[in-house]
């Protein structure tokens, strides 16, 4: 990977209210698009309609793709392949921005598919090896492995002959993307999954990092800080990488699965493994952020998340600690075509950000806008966010009258 330029330090307060700055790349025709489709995202009840027919439209083969491609695919996806990625890396990278290339193609569940799905991945560090405007490559351990040989793998059950042989090759899987990160100084992240597989993959992380993190952070662990046990986790992890002398990289996000956890301890009828609100997750994801920085000659960190008190808490720590705003250890993500205020505006201030573009063909990604939909929904007044703000700069640009 090229050396790292650093920009010019800055101290000037972010505002992630200037809508200029959030949308200089998009057209007015791109932004009118983008105001409605959020505005139709807006209404849970339209989104639930539409998945549902999405669902059966693609069941029945109707031919949806084109409609879906050029909506809600365009607004949350980069394309089909990492070449059609080429124009959305580039036109962020236009904007201070980097490129996190995910492969979200997801449902299959074979050898055959977690080999396939380990050379795209390999693609992924080839093309993040040729330029700076892709900082990270990330993975996700059941793209590259069986969900039900991993759970039954963190219950203690007993693997039988063809289930170890079957965990070495996800071993070797694992190895062969982190080793490759390595060798071509390209930071990866492995992200974090359901309560009920998270242990596995935590034990998989931890052994490429004392592998690979010696030198410099390549392997990066995620963590769900809306578990209630995610902060004393990642000071564990810390202490563990202190007393065995590499590098801990962390991706903090707040979770991705808690419908998925409530209902299954429910059904299960063990302890939710969930904080109860949300400001008890906020709580932990901000202490987080402290203890990271608090402990920056060791941990580099990355924050995911789309809340803007946590970026501005973030940088707020960083002013305090005399921390440059582009300094290499710290960075900020977003999802593509969600929160551009808060990525634009954290870039043009100097700050290291990233989005998270995912690519893929339409039909294998569905699954993961099925997930964007729910999670606008799930999260109070995102989408009523995102809408206002795609208005509010429409309204700012001459000419551009919005109902």
């Amino acid at each position: 990977m090229p050396t790292i330029v650093q920009r010019a330090t800055t101290t000037k307060p972010v505002s992630f209210e200037d809508t200029s700055i959030a949308f200089s790349s998009q057209s007015n025709g791109k932004l009118r698009k983008t105001y409605w489709l959020f505005a139709l995202m807006n209404r849970g009840w339209l989104v639930n309609l539409g998945t549902f027919f999405i669902k059966l439209a693609f069941k029945l083969q109707l031919p949806v793709k084109k409609l879906i491609k050029r909506t809600i695919f365009e607004q949350f996806c980069g394309g089909e392949t990492i070449r059609d990625c080429e124009k959305t890396i580039q036109r962020l990278q236009a904007g201070r921005v980097g490129t996190i290339l995910d492969y979200s193609v997801e449902g299959e569940d074979s050898e055959v598919s977690f080999d396939e799905t380990v050379l795209e991945i390999l693609r992924t560090i080839e093309r993040a090896s040729e330029s700076n405007d892709i900082p990270f490559c990330v993975f996700k351990i059941t793209g590259i492995a069986s969900t039900e040989l991993l759970e039954k793998a963190q219950a203690g059950d007993t693997l039988t002959d063809e289930e170890q042989a079957a965990y070495e090759r996800v071993r070797q899987r694992v190895d062969t993307l982190c080793r490759r990160a390595s060798e071509r100084n390209i930071r990866i992240f492995i992200d974090a999954e359901e309560s009920w597989i998270q242990d596995t993959i935590d034990q998989l992380a931890y052994e490429m990092m004392d592998r690979y993190n010696h030198q410099h952070c390549i392997v990066y662990n995620t963590y769900q800080l809306y578990r209630s046990d995610s902060l004393e986790n990642l000071k564990k992890s810390v202490a563990c990488a202190r007393s065995k002398g590499y590098y801990l990289g962390a991706k903090l996000v707040r979770g991705a699965y808690i419908e998925k956890e409530r209902i299954r301890a429910h059904e299960g009828e063990y302890l939710d493994p969930i904080h109860h609100t949300k400001a008890e997750t906020d709580r932990d994801f901000n202490e987080a952020i402290d203890f990271c920085l608090s402990n920056r000659d060791l941990v580099s960190i990355c924050l995911g998340t789309h809340n803007e008190y946590s970026c501005q808490y973030c940088i707020h720590l960083m002013q305090e600690h005399r921390i440059a705003p582009n300094d290499p250890h710290i960075w900020f993500a977003q999802l593509l075509g969600m929160s551009d205020n808060i990525s634009y505006n954290l870039a043009h201030a100097g700050y290291n950000v990233a989005k998270y573009v995912p690519y893929g063909p339409v039909e294998a990604v569905m699954p993961y806008l099925f997930r964007r939909a729910d999670e606008n929904k799930a999260i109070a007044g995102q989408t009523s966010r995102e809408f206002l703000l795609v208005k509010k700069e429409l309204q700012r640009r001459k000419g551009c009258q919005v109902s």
